[in-house]
Formats: structure tokens, sequence, C-alpha cells
């Protein structure tokens, strides 16, 4: 096992990476400071975890909630599920919620944990790659609405993440690969090292190779806790480096309905845009495009828009993103492989002339 700690003065908390936690006790029980505890789950991770969970934790009254699974679930109306749950067993203020899924799962737990009576504990237990490597990492937690992801929601950093990479052993290819977009991310903004091993060992990435996903997970939240240490509410910008390829995302998972493409395809896709977007500026050089393109088509993931999608209505979506402000659209833009900055200031022309020409693109021919 080994363990790295996320600095944040007295909201410090560790992240714990290893095989076999779910079944450790004493790795649980030390961050439960009362007696009760909800699990909030999925039917298909509960089905195969739950029961080794429970079975960690003898000495505490365990409650638990299933919610759906998928992107398009994670709602006020779910949310709102595990309030019930809490309010129905007469949970109170010492309780402690446990977050036990991928990131769906983490963000509205987490959520639920930030608001349910002004803010109780809770415990990040991530199971897809995705989450062990971004979202239970660094304590952002909310919903979705229609008009725009992740819109709803609250900072509320965890006790720990325990991130257990025996359940990745049964994690679907799709998924797989869509959290290797956001370990492409880390070395894309800031670590080329870690690029330029990605390009040397995707292919073990691929063959789930136990001893390289350890690594990547390791690297990336070594990655994510620095910059979350420096800026944990995303007040300077440093944190905004995070979102490389996610205003592009955001708009496109918005567009097609929440759940169409994961989240981690919407990024890949992002990502691309961004280097494109990037190069038609002028600041980076064509090569540097196609080697991030080429690594995440090597990944499994898509680089290219689906049908449908205008110059338009994109563009209205990228306005509501959080990193807009007072109506500037601000982007995270590449200077170079491993060399990212947030920035409103672009020619917007060339944005607009990039989306017309992946709308064309991605219309069907004939």
């Amino acid at each position: 096992m080994e363990t790295l700690t996320v600095q944040l003065a007295e909201r410090s908390y560790p992240i714990y990476i290893g095989t076999r936690l779910l079944q450790d006790p004493d790795l649980l029980k030390r961050y439960v400071r009362g007696h009760r505890i909800m699990v909030a789950s999925n039917d298909t991770v509960a089905a195969r975890y739950m029961p080794s969970l429970i079975s960690a934790l003898p000495d505490f009254y365990v409650d638990t909630v299933i919610l759906p699974d998928g992107e398009q679930f994670k709602t006020l109306e779910t949310l709102n599920a595990v309030f019930t749950a809490l309010l129905e067993k007469r949970h109170d203020r010492g309780t402690t919620l446990i977050a036990l899924g991928g990131g769906v799962i983490g963000d509205i737990t987490g959520f639920a944990a930030a608001s349910y009576q002004r803010g109780v504990d809770f415990i990040q237990i991530p199971t897809t790659l995705l989450a062990q490597v971004d979202s239970s990492v660094g304590g952002k937690t909310g919903v979705n609405h229609a008009l725009g992801k992740n819109m709803i929601g609250a900072f509320h950093q965890p006790r720990c993440a325990i991130i257990d990479t025996d359940t990745l052993k049964s994690l679907p290819d799709k998924e797989l690969s869509a959290g290797l977009a956001e370990v492409i991310k880390y070395g894309l903004i800031g670590d080329l090292a870690l690029f330029e091993w990605l390009e040397a060992n995707l292919d073990r990435l691929m063959r789930r190779d136990g001893a390289a996903l350890a690594h990547c997970i390791r690297r990336s939240c070594e990655s994510k806790a620095a910059i979350v240490a420096t800026d944990e509410r995303e007040q300077s910008g440093q944190r905004a480096l995070l979102n490389l390829g996610h205003t592009f995302g955001h708009a496109i998972e918005t567009a097609l309905g929440y759940g169409a493409w994961l989240h981690g395809e919407a990024v890949g896709c992002g990502m691309v845009m961004a280097a494109t977007l990037s190069h038609r500026l002028g600041w980076i050089a064509n090569g540097d495009v196609h080697r991030a393109g080429n690594l995440i088509v090597r990944a499994g993931l898509p680089t290219r828009l689906p049908a449908g999608i205008t110059r338009e209505r994109f563009l209205d979506l990228m306005r509501a993103d959080k990193k807009s402000i007072d109506g500037l659209l601000r982007l995270v833009l590449l200077r170079g492989l491993g060399d990212a900055v947030v920035t409103g200031d672009f020619d917007f022309d060339e944005l607009e002339a990039m989306l017309e020409d992946y709308d064309r693109e991605s219309r069907p021919r004939g």
C-alpha cells in the first residue's frame, strides 16, 4: 500500500493506493468518528463490492442506499434519494457517508455529505479508473443541470480516499479508456515525463498490467493533489488547469444528453479540440497535435465530434462554463506538451472557425 497526502491544513487527508484495501477494517475504521455509516453505491458496484466493505465494518451500524447507475442520474432527484435514506434511518451529524463507486456516486455522495445537516464526514472509495485518478481527489462535489454539467455543488473534502486497484479487474473496457483520458490530461497540462511514459506504456495499461496501473494512478493523484493544495477552491486559476478538454467535453455531454458519451470520452475529444485550437493560434506545432491525438486514439477514445452539434450550439454551451468570468470565455490551452495555460486572451474568430470545421466534418456524407 502507498500513501499520499492532500495538503490542505486542517482539511488535509490521505489517499491510500493498493490491493485488498476494501477488506482492511483497520484502515476504514480509523476515519469513522461516530457509530453510524451510510454507504451509497449503485446496483452494479454494490453487487460486487458491498459485501466485502460491510464485512470490514463490524463495529458500526451500516445502512445503504443504492442509486441508479449513469451520468443521466447525476441529478437533484437522485441526491434527494440520499437525503431521504439518511432521514428515514435517523442519521445525525455524527454519521459518515461512504461513496462506493465511480465518479457519479462520488460526486453525489460528497454533495450529500456537504449538505446534510450542514456537513458530515465522508470517505471516497472509487471503483473506476476515472474516479481513482481524478474525481475522488480534491473535494469537488455536485450534480448536473439540464443547462450545464456540474453547475450545482460544493467543495467538501473527504476524510480519506481509499483506492483499491483490484476493482479495476472487472471494469469495462470503455470505462478504462474513459479513465485514461484524465491520466493523459495530467501529462498534457504539466508533466511531460508522464506523457512520454504513457506513449511508451499505454499498451501495458490497456492490458491492465497491475504495476503500470498503480504507477499511473499514483502519478495522477500526486499531480492533482499538488494543484489542489495550491488552489483548493479554484480561486487563483491554478486548479482550472485540471479542466483541459473539459469546456469542450462538457458542451458535448450536455448537447448529446448526459450518459450518451462517457465523461472521459468527451474529455478525450475535448483535449484534441484544445490542442487543435492551440495549433491554429500558433502556440504549438502540428506535430504536438498529432502526438496528443495519437495517444488519445490509442487509449480507445473518440477524437471527432458527433453529428448535429452546430457551431452556435457549441458556443452557447461553452459560455455556460464555470471558468467564464463576466461573460468572458476562458479556455485551458497548450503552449506545449506538458505546458498548459488558462486564458481568455485568444482569437475568438479562430475558435469559431475551428468549431465550424468540426461541425462540417461530423456531418454525414452523401
